[in-house]
């Protein structure tokens, strides 16, 4: 200690010998927060969030071609239609009819699939979501200030591990919620205030299990030392009652006051959708930045295994601490931030590589046009550009998946 405090690197206060985040007083949380709201700022979350959605939903459809295909192995095409889109009763009513709608024409597609047909498209459904697990990945990156230092083949594994897990936890929310749609009838006699406090429950386990997966990704997604379970538990908490509370006011808004069908058309949907993407991202990267400041705020080795001096934790939040003269972190290590737009630029470039050129759903061009303009928009002076290329990537992704839908033929929603 005495050693620390002759570098200038630490004072005397407690907080800075914290042992977990909830041994931080409440001044040292003051400034927590503060930071949290600084770096946020300064790491352009909001610019990283826009791409994580885009990416997110680009990776939709994969995603729920994954979820049928699993899920139609063991239930009638009705049933999965009905219990899926019962679990997306929590979005806003535009989305949950974009899913709908979607989900009805990968149902039909599937149809027949049995034995290995049903093996190669699942494994061609996740391999086409995992990029917006990839992107993730980076953004969680971004959030903590660390560089990608794991291989190109184990960024694209944890990838797919990632998408397969979230395919696994939508499977058991399908059934979850299709279960507590037939409350009434599994407990015979069950008032209303029992089915009403089953609708409570299933609301807290939500909150719950969302906690968990962005504890999960806060864990693994970083390429850094994993963090202890105890300081990703702050940033986790948070991230889920956010992400539930923007979930139901963004819904209510949407169906009260919001009129996207009258601003933009056949695209309302799409836009609603899209938005509802950002604000999850959002509230997931600031859940990040606030552990990462909380890491910041002690001397103790926060990450996993044997305790390792600063400088040789292999993780920058880990590696630095705020000093009381003024918050900002000492560095321990001779290195320098990554460029936070630069690093999400060279994944998604990296990531761009394994698409197939001509696929019908995600073009390679549109997406290099968006990783492009992400770039611009982390330089100064270069954000009308990013713009218009992140619109025209927009533009061209709407025009492929508009002629998708007219190759389609009409779906006879009767069935």
């Amino acid at each position: 200690m005495a050693h620390l405090q002759d570098a200038g690197i630490v004072d005397d206060r407690t907080e800075r010998f914290a042992e977990s985040p909830w041994a931080i007083p409440a001044e040292g949380w003051k400034a927590v927060l503060r930071r949290s709201w600084t770096e946020a700022s300064e790491d352009n979350i909001g610019i990283v969030a826009a791409g994580v959605s885009f990416y997110g939903f680009l990776a939709l459809v994969p995603m729920l071609g994954a979820v049928v295909l699993t899920y139609g192995l063991v239930a009638e095409p009705k049933t999965v239609i009905h219990d899926v889109r019962a679990m997306t009763s929590v979005m806003p009513a535009d989305a949950a009819k974009l899913i709908g709608e979607q989900l009805m024409h990968l149902v039909k597609s599937s149809d027949g699939k049995k034995g290995l047909g049903v093996l190669v498209a699942l494994a061609i459904a996740l391999f086409g979501a995992r990029n917006g697990a990839g992107s993730v990945i980076t953004a969680l990156n971004i959030a903590y200030e660390e560089k990608e230092a794991r291989g190109f083949v184990r960024v694209n594994l944890l990838a797919l591990a990632m998408t397969g897990c979230a395919v696994m936890v939508a499977l058991v929310g399908t059934v979850a919620i299709a279960a507590l749609g037939h409350l009434e009838d599994l407990i015979p006699f069950s008032s209303g205030f029992v089915v009403a406090g089953g609708k409570v429950a299933a609301y807290v386990a939500l909150t719950l299990v969302a906690a968990a997966g962005a504890a999960a990704l806060y864990r693994f997604g970083p390429s850094r030392r994993k963090p202890r379970w105890i300081w990703l538990t702050p940033g986790s908490i948070l991230t889920a009652v956010l992400w539930l509370l923007l979930t139901l006011g963004f819904g209510l808004y949407v169906a009260r006051f919001g009129n996207y069908d009258a601003s933009y058309g056949s695209l309302g949907a799409v836009v609603v959708m899209l938005t509802w993407l950002y604000l999850s991202s959002y509230v997931l990267l600031f859940g990040a930045e606030l552990n990462s400041e909380l890491e910041k705020q002690t001397v103790v080795d926060t990450t996993d295994g044997p305790a390792r001096p600063m400088g040789e934790r292999e993780a920058w939040a880990a590696d630095h601490v705020v000093t009381q003269a003024a918050d900002q972190p000492v560095p321990q290590k001779n290195e320098t931030p990554p460029s936070a737009v630069a690093a999400f630029a060279t994944s998604r470039g990296s990531a761009l590589g394994l698409r197939v050129v001509g696929t019908r759903r995600v073009g390679l061009l549109s997406s290099a046009l968006a990783t492009a303009g992400l770039a611009a928009l982390g330089r100064r002076g270069s954000a009308p550009k990013g713009i218009a290329l992140l619109g025209a990537a927009a533009a061209l992704s709407w025009i492929v998946r508009t002629g998708d839908s007219d190759a389609v033929p009409p779906v006879d929603r009767k069935t």
